[in-house]
């Protein structure tokens, strides 16, 4: 019987390269200043911010893009994509102007996220992980949001739309299309805050 090395190929798929990557002067100005918040030894703390500045200046995070924010922050690019990989807020893909993130956890189940959800796919024509023909939505189905007691919630990009019903999707929706984020409620306790 004759034994040889088993290989194991992994089934990972790296994120795409994309084009060449590097921060606008803006931006990485901006990172420059975030980068001084951290000690000197611990200036890998700063990735979030530095994947954050990414994706607003060119809507994902490509290959290329985590390859530059490692050699900014000091760590590998396979740790940076780790990172990209576990956070839902970062897209590997191009996505559209409006991410609506659902809220799928208890609360936001119980009362009807699952008919949102439903209610956007049939409105849009899409699945959740998709983009509209038009590029304008991409709808995400998302864990707690934090806002139980204002369930459903629906995050878009920063935005926030509590209790939200399946009737009330096509007009938000149309909202959006035509105030951005103006269209949103809001968290209730910023709007309450303003208040005071």
């Amino acid at each position: 019987m004759a034994y040889g090395a088993a290989f194991h190929r992994s089934l990972r798929a790296l994120a795409d390269p994309g084009p060449p990557f590097t921060y606008s002067e803006e931006n990485r100005a901006r990172f420059d200043q975030i980068v001084t918040r951290y000690p000197p030894d611990r200036r890998r703390s700063a990735v979030l911010p530095a994947l954050y500045l990414v994706q607003d200046q060119q809507g994902s995070i490509t290959g290329n893009a985590m390859q530059y924010v490692a050699e900014l922050v000091g760590i590998t690019a396979a740790d940076v994509e780790d990172v990209t990989s576990y956070y839902t807020m970062f897209y590997t893909k191009p996505v559209g102007r409006f991410v609506l993130s659902v809220c799928r956890t208890l609360s936001c189940a119980l009362n009807g996220a699952e008919q949102v959800t439903g209610a956007i796919c049939e409105t849009l024509g899409i699945s959740p992980g998709e983009t509209d023909p038009t590029g304008t939505f991409t709808l995400v189905e998302v864990e707690c949001l934090g806002a139980c007691d204002r369930a459903p919630v629906v995050m878009v990009n920063d935005g926030w739309q509590e209790c939200l019903k399946p009737g009330d999707v096509g007009r938000l929706l149309e909202d959006l299309r035509g105030k951005g984020e103006a269209a949103l409620t809001g968290c209730h306790h910023v709007v309450e805050a303003r208040q005071k």
